[in-house]
């Protein structure tokens, strides 16, 4: 294969993914970033971009009209999305200019909430009782069969932004009256009390050959609707769970074509039951700052090996997973602050190895050598948290 430096053409309308693009460019490839005109200003790794594209706004003609502009002088590579957002973009871009990688039917599993579910589902891999909101007999028969409360999830957005909780057929028939010709673009699910589960890895050759299972402490729907403190750990190593929702998880990647890349996976298991269910997933490194909880627990930078990945994937080579901390657990605290910049000077204990930056935010990530240490950290903190800094906003209805 060629050792020509590869041309990767970096999608992202979000600020993120800077170690992705660091270390693609440590790879001796040539790194050209598209992203939005108002992101101009942000701190990207200028010196890690050999190019920047820029869109005032994403039109899908107009960007592929100027990537087939560019691509006159430079052969592109890799089209590679950045955030949960550009997935499709970087698919169907994938697909007009027949670039290597997920094309739009793969991409939908990672990005649909009711395709994932429906693939899942013919997998045999266990989803709480859905329905898409298409038919009228079909809504009716899942509200008559299905004990309430139920979710109405948008299949678009990220995390648990839109998700709006129903406890009756009525209100369930009256939120379909108010999403009117929208309800297509939204499911319905059974809610399911339990706890929440994330599984971050790196898929290589069609193989998950990373993954680091963790709980949300709070889950994602508590944080984002009640005005919750963000939490999250690292469960027990070696334990019976741990080895559960690994297997799950890659029959979850299995059943939906990754083969190469990063990967952010929920599960949900049962509080009645103990059952694992199967949530939703990504083709990206999740979002929260849980990049460097993971990190911290393992001394692997999924960005970084993400990069790595794509390179070695396209040149024919083979990827090694770096090696990795031993009995580490780590977790995460974030909280939105009542004060725009926050003095973290008393948070004191050796463990904490993060702190987070940024504006009416505050944030830690502790490291040890036992969850329950690091269970104990987060719990003081949260208590810290909630009387001296926390702030709470409502949930967004739409993301920007």
């Amino acid at each position: 294969m060629e050792k020509r430096p590869l041309n990767f053409l970096c999608i992202s309308t979000y600020f993120k993914g800077e170690d992705f693009l660091r270390s693609c460019k440590a790879e001796g490839n040539r790194v050209f970033l598209l992203t939005l005109k108002s992101l101009e200003n942000e701190d990207w790794p200028w010196d890690s971009i050999d190019e920047t594209l820029y869109v005032d706004k994403w039109v899908d003609e107009h960007v592929q009209n100027g990537i087939a502009y560019k691509f006159r002088s430079i052969k592109f590579d890799r089209f590679v999305a950045l955030d949960d957002f550009d997935v499709e973009k970087a698919a169907g871009l994938r697909e007009h200019f027949r670039m290597p990688g997920m094309g739009q039917t793969t991409g939908r599993f990672f990005r649909d909430k009711l395709a994932m579910r429906v693939k899942a589902h013919e997998e045999g891999i266990k989803v709480p009782p859905f329905s898409s909101l298409f038919h009228d007999e079909d809504i009716n028969s899942f509200a008559d069969s299905v004990q309430a409360p139920w979710l109405v999830k948008p299949r678009h957005e990220a995390s648990a932004h839109g998700i709006k909780k129903v406890h009756s057929k009525d209100d369930l028939w009256q939120l379909m009256h108010e999403l009117g010709d929208d309800r297509h673009k939204f499911l319905v699910e059974k809610f399911a009390p339990g706890d929440v589960y994330h599984v971050d890895s790196i898929n290589y050759n069609g193989d998950v050959v990373f993954a680091r299972v963790s709980k949300y402490l709070d889950t994602p729907y508590e944080v984002a609707h009640g005005g919750g403190i963000f939490r999250s750990v690292t469960i027990e190593l070696n334990s019976q769970e741990e080895q559960d929702l690994r297997m799950t998880n890659r029959s979850v990647m299995k059943a939906f074509g990754m083969q190469f890349g990063a990967s952010h996976t929920e599960f949900i298991r049962s509080r009645q039951t103990g059952e694992i269910f199967f949530l939703e997933t990504s083709s990206r490194v999740g979002g929260a700052n849980l990049s460097e909880m993971v990190e911290a627990a393992t001394g692997l930078n999924l960005w970084a090996e993400w990069a790595k990945v794509e390179s070695v994937t396209f040149r024919n080579e083979k990827y090694t997973v770096p090696k990795l901390y031993k009995d580490t657990y780590a977790g995460i605290v974030v909280s939105l602050s009542r004060y725009e910049y926050q003095d973290l000077s008393t948070f004191t204990d050796p463990e904490i190895v993060w702190r987070m930056h940024k504006p009416w935010h505050i944030g830690l990530i502790v490291s040890a050598s036992s969850q329950e240490r690091v269970e104990e950290l987060l719990n003081k903190y949260t208590r810290r948290i909630a009387e001296e800094y926390h702030a709470s906003a409502p949930p967004p209805e739409k993301s920007v």
